[in-house]
């Protein structure tokens, strides 16, 4: 029974994460494809007729650029690993993500980007705590990887919010 109670709070904080990776990779992405739609279009200039000039390409179009679009993907990647993890310890990965929030401004888009941040470091951190105490060393180990990203994303969002 003990091994059980265990097993869903380490589950539950799974699928938290899970859900959270899910919001930020379409955040992100979402954050990268709006601001290079505006970018492409300026005044007194005709729009492109191709949307793939600007949402398939790696150029910097706005202040975060290219580095929105690749922690999106790194993102999903982690939306990927913590879904097969859950899916090893018999859970069931959720569907669901946290809230989107876009923004309007590319200020807004950082702050809000920074905090989301600086929840998984939270939450990762104590998803290492959990998972250690359980001697889950597979999942630990899988988390303390993520949480380097996280952390790297962290100091790259507080970078881009100190030149603006």
């Amino acid at each position: 029974m003990e091994n059980e109670t265990r097993s869903t709070d380490l589950l539950y904080l799974l699928n938290r994460a899970l859900a959270r990776e899910l919001q930020v990779s379409v955040q992100y992405m979402m954050q990268h494809s709006i601001e290079a739609g505006k970018a492409s279009v300026t005044p007194g200039k005709a729009p492109l007729t191709k949307q793939s000039k600007f949402v398939g390409s790696q150029a910097m179009y706005y202040l975060p650029g290219r580095r929105l679009k690749k922690t999106a993907i790194t993102e999903m990647q982690h939306a990927e690993a913590i879904s097969e993890r859950i899916v090893v310890l018999g859970g069931e990965p959720t569907v669901q993500p946290d809230p989107i929030t876009v923004g309007a401004t590319v200020r807004e888009m950082l702050e809000n980007d920074l905090e989301q941040e600086r929840g998984a470091i939270e939450l990762y951190t104590r998803i290492i705590e959990v998972a250690t105490s359980h001697h889950d060393e597979v999942t630990a180990k899988l988390f303390r990887s993520i949480l380097k990203d996280e952390q790297r994303h962290h100091r790259e969002f507080s970078d881009l919010l100190a030149e603006d």
